[in-house]
């Protein structure tokens, strides 16, 4: 790409890797011309100008560019919209208080299908924090060169102007993208003082790009993370997703409690490094948890299958279950250490933290249960379960069974190799005999043999109170002793009916 712009303290180590760079650049680039210089024209013919910018350049170099682009323009939003309007499918304002317009654009081309694609156009701006907003404070700026300092991250500050295509990296972006290092375009600190959130897409693009962090960056982070405080728990959040949903969230979260910002969003995992497992005394319950989570991950089903990819309701409650050990642990006489009833305190701890983050209440629901969940297996191996028992699991886990299962698997961290293999056989014959009891009772439908209804006809009573403790009843006898079949369950009702105090 012409008329690259290095600045010359960040000349490439190897420059094969540029070159490489650029040539993957050029390719991405011409996949997406159609639609990109379609765009750009129609701009240039209203007197504005429009380059790809920040990561989709990113990406482009580093041949991961998908159907999302980022666009930066001189012109304003209102502006924008008079333009898009009048080419694209879809237009959308969502983001039109922070100056970007949305829109999407299909194409057929004489390739194999149409394509679609979702634009984001934002106009030069700057923005940054007071210290009593939660909100940043947005202004629209002259020149591209103004917009790409106040940027994140040097190689989320690169862009190329359409339709010419004349690379612009006034930062070294390209350099930092080659080293594999993230940095700052303008100081760490007037960075983070724009927008304290940088600090956690720092541990995030860490985490999805596997990138370094610069140590002055690092430094910035840990003297300001009380300024993550400022901003919205939603806006947090996010951010917070992306990470555990990337490819490395363990290396973002270790930069997070080293950087004192987990402290801020996330304390309960900072906490988890002054305990020790007591099934794991050469690891912390921090270094556990985070073991955990990478485990997790490897039974996630591959992204190209139903229910494959990442998992965020696993990943969440592979880090969090094991949070509450801080306020259970208990010195024993013997010398060991106790954690009783942990899973129960972790649940209330997690559903207490998903909702101060503003997670989606089912998410809070889910990933708390599988908390709640995560030691029932234990003991399984130890004294064989009966099958009411597995009903019982079964039922309590229900439609997160497949991620509880998950979840056991992976909590077994011991370099025992002889313990880990005992607990995986003893999980294999769990899962064996579950399967064998949904093929006879349908397990994941367990009811009681007779509904409300039938019910109220057997003992001749209305609707009321009686008639769920009665179905309750009957619950619980189909898990203790399976499919009962209409005429016994029947005959049970009314033998439970009889002995109640009061009953006919």
């Amino acid at each position: 790409m012409p008329n690259a712009n290095h600045d010359s303290r960040t000349l490439p180590q190897s420059p094969s890797a540029l070159s490489q760079a650029q040539r993957r650049a050029v390719s991405e680039l011409l996949r997406v011309s159609p639609v990109a210089d379609d765009l750009a024209r129609r701009f240039q013919e209203a007197g504005h100008s429009l380059a790809l910018v920040g990561g989709s350049v990113r990406d482009a170099l580093l041949g991961r560019l998908g159907n999302d682009l980022d666009f930066t323009t001189d012109a304003h939003p209102e502006q924008v919209l008079k333009i898009v309007r009048r080419w694209a499918d879809a237009v959308w304002e969502v983001g039109i208080a922070f100056g970007t317009v949305g829109c999407r654009k299909t194409l057929t081309g004489t390739g194999p299908g149409a394509q679609s694609f979702h634009l984001e156009i934002t106009t030069y701006r700057a923005e940054e924090y007071d210290r009593t907003s939660r909100k940043p404070e947005v202004t629209y700026g002259d020149s591209i060169e103004e917009d790409l300092v106040r940027r994140d991250f040097t190689v989320n500050a690169m862009a190329v102007a359409l339709p010419d295509k004349t690379f612009i990296d006034p930062h070294g972006g390209l350099a930092d993208l080659a080293r594999r290092e993230l940095r700052t375009p303008s100081t760490p600190q007037q960075s983070f003082s724009d927008d304290p959130l940088r600090m956690m897409r720092a541990a995030r693009f860490a985490a999805q790009l596997d990138f370094a962090v610069a140590p002055e960056v690092v430094a910035a982070m840990r003297d300001m993370a009380d300024r993550i405080e400022i901003v919205s728990a939603e806006r947090v959040r996010d951010e917070l997703s992306k990470l555990v949903l990337s490819d490395h969230p363990t290396k973002g979260l270790h930069l997070m409690v080293e950087t004192g910002l987990a402290e801020r969003v996330l304390p309960e995992l900072p906490a988890l490094r002054l305990e020790r497992d007591e099934h794991h005394r050469h690891k912390d319950v921090y270094q556990h948890s985070l073991t955990v989570l990478e485990q997790a991950m490897d039974l996630e089903g591959p992204a190209d299958q139903p229910g494959g990819g990442p998992d965020l309701t696993l990943r969440l409650a592979a880090l969090l279950h094991d949070i509450g050990k801080p306020r259970t642990r208990r010195f024993e006489s013997d010398g060991r250490v106790s954690f009783h009833h942990h899973e129960v305190v972790g649940a209330k701890m997690t559903r207490s933290r998903m909702t101060k983050l503003k997670y989606p209440n089912e998410l809070v629901k889910d990933v708390s249960r599988l908390v709640e969940l995560h030691l029932r297996f234990h003991g399984y191996g130890t004294g064989e379960w009966t099958d009411s028992a597995v009903r019982r699991y079964v039922r309590d886990a229900g439609p997160l069974l497949d991620r509880l299962h998950k979840l056991t698997r992976s909590d077994c961290t011991t370099r025992n190799k002889r313990k880990a293999a005992a607990l995986s056989r003893a999980y294999d014959g769990l899962e064996e005999r579950i399967a064998r009891l949904k093929e006879q009772e349908e397990l994941d439908a367990i009811r009681p043999d007779l509904n409300g209804n039938e019910i109220m006809s057997v003992l001749g009573i209305p609707p009321g109170p009686e008639v769920g403790r009665a179905y309750q009843h009957l619950m619980e006898l189909r898990l203790e002793k399976g499919p009962l079949g209409h005429d016994a369950a029947v005959e049970e009702l009314r033998k439970w009916w009889g002995e109640r105090e009061g009953g006919a």
